[in-house]
């Protein structure tokens, strides 16, 4: 073969080559390559006791810390649903659990995120818990650890807060009790951020039927607090739709939700979450169903994205990633996975003290992986080897 003739060969060669290659990173948002850009710890329903506050709750921050995660966020209960009598940690809903939490939230060295849970506020009503106002108890909680737009963390980050008062607060401080007087408050507890293409937010949707039924609490709070509920659930749900706008708008690869609540999904597993008919996500067993409005609307929302949408959350204690969704045909949503994160278990002596790794890449298919983590120092059954 002359020169010539190889050269042109060589040349053509490259050429390929480099078509390729160009093909293969233009391509990459239509593969599913198991990469990650970055990682987000994702956590909740803890601490419980002594135990885990003195050293279960230290240790996991300890391996957070450890993880060079890019934020992290609670999913809410900052406590157990009753205090425990003669604890040295806070367990009722005195002052002093919030200022704990914020120690716990502010020792994470990348930014932390956090949203209430029904421990935190709607059951505060019981004995156990110190017989407070619970609506008084959120008022009090969105005062210490919602009062600016940072997160918390050694490191902080901004978010958009839910800001026009959408919301009810009190002041009352009679014990037991949840009604008014009401004021009209921020919902600021409601959290919206973006990071590397991908949207994030935190809704407050809460356990306890979204406080429309009875915590357990005193005889004022025996119905809940329909008022309250009313009142934050169309506030939720505006935050919700302006979520995805915002999302479309930047052209986001995926939207991640995350609230307390396990709303229940469908008719199985009825143990941890109310039983649902899937396909009109009306509660079956005609309790007052605090989820049906807000599950609709973000099953339409879902649809409508069309690309990736995770909503964590905790409340039933039990780890699991899996697709409960149903469009009111009985098909699977495909686009929405849902995670639910480790939680208490005390009555297993103390273990699942653990977290959740969020792996994530915008420019592959599926956006979202997880990955379970398990803290070596909280290990019980089995011991770290």
């Amino acid at each position: 073969m002359s020169s010539r003739k190889l050269l042109l060969v060589l040349l053509a060669v490259v050429a390929v080559g480099a078509v390729a290659a160009g093909i293969a990173v233009a391509g990459k948002g239509n593969g599913n390559n198991k990469t990650f850009e970055y990682t987000v710890g994702l956590w909740g329903d803890l601490p419980y006791n002594d135990v885990q506050a003195q050293t279960g709750v230290p240790n996991l921050i300890a391996d957070m810390n450890n993880s060079d995660i890019s934020f992290s966020i609670h999913d809410g209960d900052l406590k157990a649903g009753s205090g425990t009598a003669g604890s040295t940690t806070p367990t009722t809903c005195s002052d002093a659990l919030y200022q704990q939490s914020l120690k716990y939230l502010n020792s994470l060295q990348a930014p932390a995120f956090f949203t209430p849970g029904d421990n935190d506020w709607t059951d505060c009503d019981r004995p156990a818990n110190g017989s407070f106002n619970s609506l008084e108890r959120l008022q009090h909680e969105r005062d210490v650890m919602f009062s600016t737009d940072r997160s918390f963390g050694q490191q902080t980050m901004q978010t958009e807060v839910q800001s026009a008062p959408l919301c009810v607060g009190t002041t009352n401080t009679t014990a037991g009790s949840t009604a008014g007087p009401y004021f009209p408050t921020p919902c600021v507890e409601n959290r919206r951020w973006s990071f590397h293409k991908v949207t994030f937010a935190t809704v407050n949707v809460q356990g306890t039927c979204n406080n429309i039924c009875s915590s357990g609490g005193n005889a004022p709070d025996a119905g809940g607090d329909p008022t309250e509920y009313a009142a934050r659930n169309a506030a939720d749900i505006a935050w919700l739709q302006q979520t995805f706008d915002e999302a479309k708008a930047d052209g986001s690869a995926g939207v991640m939700i995350v609230w307390q609540a396990d709303p229940g999904w469908d008719l199985t597993d009825g143990t941890r979450a109310p039983l649902r008919n899937p396909n009109t996500l009306a509660e079956t067993d005609g309790q007052p169903d605090g989820y049906q409005s807000i599950l609709s609307k973000l099953r339409t929302l879902t649809i409508d994205f069309k690309k990736p949408v995770v909503l964590v959350h905790g409340d039933s204690h039990y780890f699991r990633i899996d697709k409960p969704f149903l469009d009111s045909q009985g098909r699977r949503l495909e686009n929405f996975t849902r995670v639910e994160t480790f939680g208490d278990h005390q009555e297993n002596n103390d273990n699942d003290v653990h977290w959740v790794k969020a792996l994530i890449d915008p420019q592959s298919r599926d956006v979202f992986a997880f990955q379970e983590q398990i803290v070596p120092a909280n290990r019980t059954a089995v011991p770290a080897p």
